[in-house]
């Protein structure tokens, strides 16, 4: 694996170290100098704990619909910390549940109409990066999802099938035989692919921090470097002072596990990157991706990957183990056998790539609940709000979810806060060792899979049991 100089560990919480999280932090041309921390007790009418999309997208649309709120964001680290800053920058229409899930846990009109809060949320992220004024790297590309093997293009097929039978035409899911994919796409051994319009790439921590400076200007106020220690009804409390507010709003994804009471909430699971350095115009010419799309395949063990706005590719995926206790450290960031696959996984898809370099390595946490379903609420008789359990698909659904928290905590009858996750509770995880070994069985079987699939070349026999695992997700 070519890489550049290995990146050296500043000390924690510096403006340095939070430059060298990742590509996104080191390129997204802020200092990182950590916002003033709380300076004591004070009140607001809302409090949110986590300054990430989520957090921000919730101040920021409860400023614009109530300029006078007293909103404050508090953030343990800095804005963009975590997953925000960190993921594949991929704003898309995906949830974490399928359709077909959703429509039998709350029929199928319910689930059509989140399917179209999630495709309208692409634009809507949009809309706001260009009012704003956010150099957040957006260009509507949409998704190629590669069919590399007979095993992956029957699973394409019957995707699109069941989308057809959920009513989802060509104009939102599309497969490409062998001749349109490679026109777009310049993945080896590529059968066909699916496609999508509904995504959008982005520059993620470009977008986070732009996001953090637009709440500020409409009033709100965010203090980093502001650990929340405990959180209840009526206020929250940190190491530098207790905020009374009538509502306190949670959003804080993978995080959620190091809150008092909140260990099995939400299980924190690693996803890592890497990066290449700028790549020339001869490699996109076979490569692809002329229009930005976002890319990854059919096989069971996720993979995502974009082509930056400087000419890079950006990629990443599952395979780091879930660590015991839902402990969250530093280290855990970079793990050189998962590197070094996904490496190797990229030259396998990209063999042009045979002598460029990884200037950037990097993970974190995202969150997954029980039941692999994301969920939003707000409890009106105490001021509780949450929102979160993403799977990594938080980019765009964040958004959502930040502008449905803010109606439900201004008791405004939208569609939105009709959508079958709001209020959805999902079961705690199991206790220690059982969550540990659960989930990285979860995870080694999807790695089984997918040997079964290259050796046989036939869909793997544990793909309906990783269906009901992830409860008809991905």
């Amino acid at each position: 694996m070519s890489t550049a100089t290995p990146q050296l560990a500043p000390l924690p919480g510096t403006s340095e170290a939070y430059r060298r999280l990742s590509l996104w932090h080191d390129t997204a041309g802020e200092d990182w100098t950590p916002r003033p921390c709380l300076p004591g007790d004070t009140e607001a009418d809302v409090v949110v704990v986590g300054a990430g999309f989520t957090g921000l997208w919730t101040a920021y649309y409860l400023l614009r619909a109530e300029p006078t709120l007293r909103v404050l964001v508090l953030e343990a680290e800095v804005a963009g910390f975590g997953a925000s800053g960190r993921n594949g920058g991929w704003c898309s229409s995906l949830f974490p549940t399928s359709e077909q899930a959703l429509a039998k846990i709350a029929g199928a009109a319910a689930a059509r109409d989140l399917r179209r809060a999630m495709q309208d949320t692409v634009d809507e992220v949009g809309r706001v990066v260009q009012a704003e004024g956010i150099d957040a790297h957006y260009a509507k590309g949409g998704t190629l999802v590669a069919a590399r093997t007979q095993a992956q293009l029957r699973r394409s097929e019957r995707e699109v099938a069941s989308a057809r039978a959920l009513g989802i035409g060509p104009d939102d899911l599309v497969l490409l035989d062998r001749a349109e994919a490679a026109a777009r796409l310049g993945v080896t051994d590529l059968l066909g692919a699916t496609s999508t319009p509904h995504c959008a790439r982005v520059h993620p921590a470009r977008l986070v921090r732009g996001l953090a400076r637009a709440v500020e200007r409409l009033g709100g106020v965010v203090r980093e470097q502001t650990p929340v220690t405990a959180l209840r009804a009526g206020g929250v409390d940190t190491p530098h002072g207790s905020v009374r507010a009538a509502h306190v709003l949670r959003a804080t994804e993978g995080f959620t596990a190091r809150l008092p009471g909140l260990r099995r909430a939400v299980a924190p699971v690693y996803s890592l990157m890497l990066a290449t350095e700028p790549l020339p115009p001869a490699f996109w010419e076979q490569a692809g991706l002329h229009r930005a799309e976002t890319f990854s395949d059919h096989r069971h063990l996720i993979i995502y990957g974009q082509r930056t706005a400087d000419d890079r590719l950006a990629f990443g995926g599952r395979g780091a183990p879930y660590h015991f206790g839902s402990s969250i450290r530093a280290p855990y960031d970079r793990d050189s056998f998962v590197h070094a696959e996904l490496w190797r996984t990229l030259r396998e898809l990209f063999p042009a790539l045979e002598g460029a370099r990884v200037t950037h390595t990097w993970g974190g946490p995202l969150g997954i609940a029980r039941d692999w379903m994301a969920s939003v609420g707000h409890d009106p008789a105490t001021g509780l709000g949450w929102a979160g359990g993403y799977v990594g698909d938080g980019v765009g659904t964040s958004n959502l979810a930040g502008r449905t928290l803010a109606d439900l905590v201004l008791r405004r009858d939208t569609d939105l806060v009709r959508l079958p996750w709001v209020g959805h509770t999902s079961p705690d995880w199991e206790p220690e060792p059982l969550r540990w070994l659960g989930v990285n069985a979860g995870l080694r079987l999807t790695q089984v899979a997918d040997l079964e699939e290259r050796v046989t070349r036939r869909p793997a026999r544990l793909s309906a049991v990783l269906e009901r695992l992830t409860g008809g997700g991905h």
